[in-house]
């Protein structure tokens, strides 16, 4: 049996050793490489950034980390309203930002619609309840966009401002004549007395005339009430205003349709004197959308002119007697 010297090692000592020579050498190449070190130091900072960046945001509520103190948030609606979808996403954005004290609704837009408009309006509604908002209307804010407009807490325009025209339209063609020209005939198969109404290769029926009529009323009738609830006009008043006339902002503050003269900066000013927010007010405008190859490739007018392709023919448009 081999005794153990006293000048000799223990044995634990040798087994540590040897177990700590790979470390050393790990080490020892890690301090040749210092670009390596570097690197995942760096990734570790980030790493511990983007956590302390993630509580921040669960912890102050979604938005507030970046908004940066009490401001307004702005929402534009620009041109034909076709969609809703986009508008309710901001306003429901600004609803559930903390830092976001009042919305003022931007509006360039001569109608649309009728869906789009009456689902932006319920949304207006319901913000108009938890914060405060204006409505700035712009070159035109007519027929539909005066609709949602309505909604709001106060409407400011400029003096030349378009608005009003409340009113619905559907308009039809007629090609039958053309179609007969040129030798070619056209023959629907349907179930449902009314189902092919409105085609543009027949004459409309006197009885299909006052089918669709009576459905427009009923629209009409909708958009009175709407107004004359927001705005707090008597609807035997708004009837006689309602002709689908066209008023300058001038007129429409006289006959109750508008509340004060400002520009949009009047505006946000304004909506942020009604929410309490002392000194300068700034304005927050949402994101920008996703990424687009379509819009990167065409623009982004062109892709929403295509999508407007899709809609229903036809389509009832609360649009101004102009814009036919």
């Amino acid at each position: 049996m081999k005794t153990q010297g006293l000048g000799d090692p223990p044995a634990s000592r040798g087994t540590c050793l040897a177990q700590n020579k790979p470390r050393a050498v790990e080490i020892k190449a890690m301090s040749r490489h210092p670009l390596l070190t570097g690197c995942l130091i760096t990734l570790l900072v980030v790493i511990c950034f983007l956590g302390v960046t993630l509580v921040a945001l669960v912890l102050l509520g979604k938005g507030a980390l970046f908004t940066g103190g009490d401001k307004v948030g702005v929402v534009e609606i620009k041109g034909v309203i076709a969609e809703s979808r986009t508008v309710i996403k901001h306003l429901d954005g600004f609803l559930e930002d903390g830092n976001i004290k009042a919305i003022v609704l931007r509006i360039n837009s001569p109608g649309g619609a009728v869906g789009p408009a009456q689902e932006i309006l319920r949304e207006v509604e319901k913000v108009r309840q938890k914060k405060k908002v204006v409505a700035s209307l712009g070159t035109v804010a007519a027929s539909g966009g005066y609709y949602i407009a309505s909604g709001a807490d106060l409407i400011m325009a400029n003096k030349g401002t378009a608005t009003g025209s409340i009113g619905v339209i559907m308009q039809f063609a007629n090609v039958e004549g053309l179609t007969k020209k040129i030798g070619l005939d056209f023959y629907n198969l349907k179930a449902g007395r009314y189902k092919d109404v409105g085609s543009p290769f027949r004459p409309m029926t006197k009885e299909e005339q006052a089918y669709l009529q009576g459905l427009i009323d009923n629209i009409y009738q909708q958009f009175i009430t709407d107004v004359a609830r927001n705005r707090k006009i008597p609807a035997d008043k708004l009837q006689i205003l309602a002709e689908g006339r066209i008023y300058t902002g001038e007129e429409a503050k006289a006959i109750g349709l508008v509340d004060e003269f400002g520009n949009l900066q009047d505006a946000i000013d304004k909506a942020g004197r009604l929410a309490g927010i002392k000194g300068k007010v700034e304005a927050a405008y949402p994101e920008k959308e996703g990424f687009s190859l379509l819009r990167l490739l065409l623009g982004q007018d062109t892709e929403e002119s295509l999508s407007k392709l899709a809609l229903p023919y036809p389509e009832p448009a609360y649009l101004p007697p102009w814009f036919r």
